[in-house]
């Protein structure tokens, strides 16, 4: 294969007649930048660490932790948070995600603790609390672990050199300390490279005991554990987990029903614990993992949902005031009522002081709460705004109430205008909550990739299997054997060990051909297995897989900031204060102009006197700015950008990225699957002999029946649907079984059969000889293709079709026609770019001249291809 062109290199070349365009012409302010590369120091800075940049943090001891944050409603949150968290000795690097609810600190452990993060958090007015560490999404590094072995067999310090000078030189071992008196030893290596039963079998190979201890590795995960409902049952639990070996710390939630745990995975296995705790209680509790999208999605419901009974309470009060104030005193039967006195008070004014009050300081309290936090720490955010609209239109009218009360002179009352300011922004809030929530939905499509479930194959001692059994795909340890069905997802990352298929792998390469697996082949968790039944050795689990990567990516790009959002954030900071500034200059201006007669008392005779009429305009000012989008806007338009990017298979480093669009000249396009429909179909079939379409395409069927290959599923697509005027039933539609039984019903017996890889195959039907494939195959055969099959074979290919030979009995009877048709949309958008001075360029495997035909079948749209070579 040759090797890949490095993108400084390529030449764009023009159809004829037109001059080649490089790609580096008038491109001099380019970077020369990687998918995972930071654009700029400052975004690096902020954006969570993957890859190397966790390893560079782990090497100089920092930590990284996830805190989920409640509370949050725009940019100044996020910056009272940020600036709380800064305040602490220690901290490394921060970044905080409005719409995800997140915080991600790195720190250094030996000056800031876990806990000093999130009270810094709730001081500052939210809750917090720390993620498991399985809850975190990026990548764990393959780090250097620190593992204990127990040595037996050591007699004198010749022993101990001898076992330090035999694990120093293993592969992956960086440090070897062995005790005699111990009888332990110490050793630091690479989990990636060497595994500790390696190491164990290195020791006994030379002559002495050795057994796995424990080791430095710890990981945190939580179990939602069925059957935990009392005490008692927490007393078993508890029981049984101070037995599990490998278990550091653990802490049972009863109310939650659920167990948060720390352990060493180089110890037990995640799925050994959870069958060890189902054993142990004799199956009367049953544990699970609690996937974090899981618990990150319930979150998002219980919020969602808390909000909306809030807005719903706040709206039932509501209306009676509205009714009372607009409605009632125009119903004769009703005004009599509210009309009445009690004491001094009208019955009117005492029900809705009543029932604003209890909107104002039980529904409303969680505005009171959180300005007090904000305003305690000398910032602001929308909730001042809110307590100070809603609280000087409340107890101004209160004062009213006592002031017609005792003075007989009664001003006007606005006990609506906090009611109605309350439930609106209540329902503001449950808006913005549920926009939240679907904005992750595209983190949530990728998750639903992975398989639920998986089928793991159970060896005995001798290594033979003797049964299967399904477990939950969170359950996977690397190294076990795992069956993928045809039509089943492929359960993990991991290598094929035993049987042959083809996998649609579309997910992760966007190249939508089934690509062949057989033993030793590469398979990707997620990916489609479309055929035949595969066994496959677990290699990366959990956030180590490939699709684990690319969430993590998704959303560390819904995390980072774009230019113009610093921009944004800095406006929300101080946008609070220059609100109530803005609200006090109006009140003085008007109340000033009115004292003055700058203005007419008719204006405000309804408010009864100039500050009456100065203080409504100056609450309007804080109200109108109370649900501000300022601070929601630009992260939302990255969150969903990036999200429906990652649904579609475009990964979109992040808002910088999204930014730098607008500055694109060239728009790179592969054939295959992108411009094309990536799926193979037939588009001519023509015989040569006096044999009929439908028998001919019968005889072809029925020797493509046992091929696996595309290009035999694409002729026996067409051939059923000649025969039945149907789409033949897929993989995904059918069993397996059935779709035999369907082939059966129409389909001629073959026999002999035999794939010939890169020509085509050949079999016995009716006891003559039936070949199927290119020039080559029927020239092996002896079997001489005709002149003018010739030159229909050579139009085929010179407008992008591939042609498949078909001799019968020896003799040429007939050939196919086969492409990958273009998507409908494609020449849309490729004219729709063009008009915005975007320049399209088509890259392929193909020859030039199969290229040149898709380019014109894409009515010359095309002024660049550019053809690469495998």
């Amino acid at each position: 294969m040759a090797p890949t062109p490095n993108l400084r290199d390529i030449q764009l070349t023009s159809p004829p007649g037109r001059r080649p365009i490089s790609a580096r012409e008038d491109d001099e302010d380019l970077e020369d930048v990687r998918l995972l590369d930071s654009y700029d120091e400052e975004s690096a800075a902020h954006a969570p660490a993957t890859g190397s940049g966790r390893e560079e943090e782990e090497a100089i001891g920092l930590k990284r932790i996830q805190v989920r944050v409640t509370g949050m409603t725009c940019s100044a949150c996020t910056s009272a948070v940020e600036g709380a968290i800064s305040a602490l000795s220690g901290i490394a690097r921060i970044s905080v995600s409005l719409l995800q609810n997140k915080a991600h600190v790195v720190f250094d452990p030996a000056l800031v603790k876990d806990g000093d993060i999130r009270d810094a958090i709730e001081d500052a007015g939210f809750e917090a609390e720390i993620l498991p560490d399985s809850n975190n999404s990026c990548t764990r590094s393959q780090k250097t672990l620190s593992g204990q072995f127990q040595i037996g067999g050591m007699t004198c310090s010749a022993c101990v050199n001898s076992i330090e000078g035999i694990l120093t030189k293993l592969p992956g071992v960086k440090r070897a300390v062995v005790g005699l008196a111990t009888s332990s030893g110490e050793v630091e290596y690479d989990p990636s490279v060497i595994r500790k039963d390696e190491i164990v079998r290195a020791i006994e190979d030379a002559g002495f005991e050795a057994a796995f201890l424990q080791s430095s590795e710890q990981d945190k995960v939580l179990l939602s554990v069925a059957g935990l409902s009392s005490e008692i049952d927490v007393h078993v639990m508890q029981k049984i987990l101070k037995n599990v070996k490998g278990v550091k710390e653990f802490k049972v939630n009863i109310s939650l029903s659920e167990v948060e745990l720390i352990f060493d995975p180089e110890v037990i296995g995640l799925r050994s614990m959870v069958d060890y705790i189902e054993e142990q209680s004799k199956g009367k509790f049953k544990a699970s993992v609690r996937s974090p999208y899981t618990v990150s999605t319930t979150n998002h419901v219980d919020e969602a949902s808390k909000m909306l009974w809030l807005f719903l309470f706040s709206l039932i009060l509501s209306i009676p005031v509205f009714f009372i104030r607009m409605v009632c005193p125009h119903i004769g039967l009703f005004s009599s009522f509210l009309l009445m006195h009690c004491g001094p008070f009208m019955m009117s004014d005492i029900l809705k002081w009543a029932l604003v009050s209890m909107i104002q300081f039980f529904i409303g309290k969680r505005f009171y709460i959180a300005a007090y936090k904000a305003l305690r720490h000398w910032s602001t955010n929308m909730d001042v705004l809110v307590v100070l609209g809603t609280s000087a239109s409340y107890f101004y009218s209160v004062g009213a109430l006592f002031y017609g009360a005792f003075t007989g002179f009664h001003p006007p009352m606005y006990f609506e205008t906090s009611a109605m300011i309350i439930t609106f922004v209540l329902l503001g809030k449950y808006l913005e909550v549920v926009a939240k929530g679907k904005t992750s939905e595209a983190i949530k499509k990728l998750v639903e990739l992975a398989p639920g479930t998986a089928l793991l194959l159970i060896t005995d001692e001798d290594g033979k299997y003797v049964g299967e059994r399904e477990i939950d795909a969170l359950l996977i340890q690397p190294g076990d054997i795992l069956k993928a069905r045809p039509g089943s997802k492929i359960p993990s990352d991991g290598i094929v060990v035993w049987g042959t298929s083809h996998v649609d792998e579309s997910m992760v390469t966007g190249e939508s051909f089934p690509i062949p697996k057989e033993v030793s082949s590469d398979v990707v968790g997620g990916t489609m297995n479309l055929h035949g039944v595969l066994h496959i050795q677990a290699v990366r689990v959990g956030s180590n897989t490939v699709l684990s990567q690319i969430i993590s990516l998704v959303e560390t790009a819904q995390m980072s900031k774009a230019p113009i959002q610093k921009f944004a954030d800095y406006v929300a900071s101080i946008f609070v204060p220059i609100v109530i500034t803005m609200s006090l200059l109006t009140f003085l201006g008007w109340f000033l102009c009115g004292s003055l007669g700058a203005y007419p008392e008719s204006w405000f005779e309804r408010s009864s006197n100039c500050f009456v009429f100065a203080l409504m305009f100056s609450i309007s000012v804080v109200v109108i700015a109370c649900p501000c989008a300022l601070g929601l806007a630009t992260p939302t338009a990255v969150m969903v950008a990036t999200g429906i990017g990652a649904s579609h298979g475009i990964l979109i480093k992040g808002g910088d990225a999204l930014e730098r669009a607008q500055d694109v000249r060239y728009v790179i396009f592969d054939k295959t699957g992108t411009l094309t429909q990536g799926k193979a179909a037939v588009t001519v079939a023509k015989v040569f002999t006096k044999m009929e379409l439908g028998d001919f395409l019968t005889v072809v069927a029925s020797a493509e029946a046992s091929s696996e290959h595309p290009l035999a599923r694409a002729i026996i697509d067409y051939a059923y649907r000649y025969h039945f005027f149907d789409t033949f039933p897929t993989i995904e539609g059918a069993t397996k079984e059935s779709r035999e039984e369907n082939l059966a019903e129409w389909l001629l017996e073959a026999h002999d059969f035999s794939a010939l890889p890169g020509r085509g195959v050949q079999c016995l039907i009716n006891g003559k000889r039936v070949v199927v494939g290119n020039r080559a195959l029927l020239a092996e055969n002896g079997v001489t293709i005709p002149i003018e099959a010739e030159k229909f074979l050579i139009d085929l290919e010179v407008n992008a079709k591939t042609g498949v030979l078909v001799a019968y009995d020896d003799t040429f009877i007939g050939l196919f026609g086969i492409a990958d048709p273009l998507k409908r949309e494609a020449a849309v958008v490729v004219e729709g770019l063009k008009k915005m001075g975007v320049r399209p360029v088509m890259v392929t495997g193909d020859n030039w001249r199969t290229a040149e035909a898709v380019a014109k079948e894409e009515i010359v749209l095309y002024t660049h291809i550019f053809i690469y070579e495998e």
